[in-house]
């Protein structure tokens, strides 16, 4: 009589979702945005944020993703770009010592001096600044990271926030991360 073997199942790696940041660099040509978001779309990936501008390089442009998901979903992302004819490198710098910067403007309900001060107070904190007056209203400008905007709007949504627009994320990798690649580690 034969025993029957119980083939156990092989413990799966966890899938770990997180935030990953993924800069793209680009030929400047018209479409490249539509096919890049297009490729999110069409697989059901979800950006968190998007931003594109020229880089100092004529006709290249730099993008820089926000995105949530798993490791097996950012690989899948990063192979999918690099198949795209446009594009000239692709990294995820989440794990690369990096600075990332965000612009929000907010214009912010103001009722009476009492309410300004207290406003006024806050941007100071913040280092944010005011770019517009009127009678009922200042409009705040505020760079930083996505914590310290999170943490701005927080506290002044108590007096009203009357309009608010986001760049989204902008990220660069730090030159002290670049030197450490040119030394022979490699972070990507």
């Amino acid at each position: 009589m034969s025993e029957i073997k119980v083939l156990k199942e092989r413990p799966q790696p966890e899938k770990k979702i997180g935030r990953h940041v993924i800069t793209v660099k680009v030929q400047h040509n018209f479409g490249v945005l539509a096919r890049i978001t297009g490729l999110f779309a069409g697989r059901g990936y979800n950006i968190e944020s998007l931003t594109v501008g020229r880089t100092h390089e004529p006709n290249i442009a730099r993008i820089t993703i926000v995105v949530e998901g798993d490791e097996r979903v950012i690989e899948q992302i990063i192979k999918q770009l690099r198949k795209l004819i446009e594009t000239l490198r692709v990294r995820n710098i989440t794990d690369i010592p990096h600075i990332e910067r965000e612009l929000a403007l907010i214009k912010i309900h103001t009722e009476n001096d009492r309410t300004r001060d207290e406003i006024m107070r806050l941007v100071n904190i913040f280092r944010a600044k005011v770019v517009d007056v009127s009678t009922d209203t200042y409009t705040v400008e505020i760079t930083g990271d996505e914590d310290k905007i999170e943490a701005f709007i927080s506290l002044i949504k108590p007096f009203g926030i009357k309009e608010m627009a986001r760049t989204g994320t902008l990220a660069m990798v730090r030159e002290s991360a670049t030197t450490k690649v040119i030394m022979g580690e490699r972070f990507d």
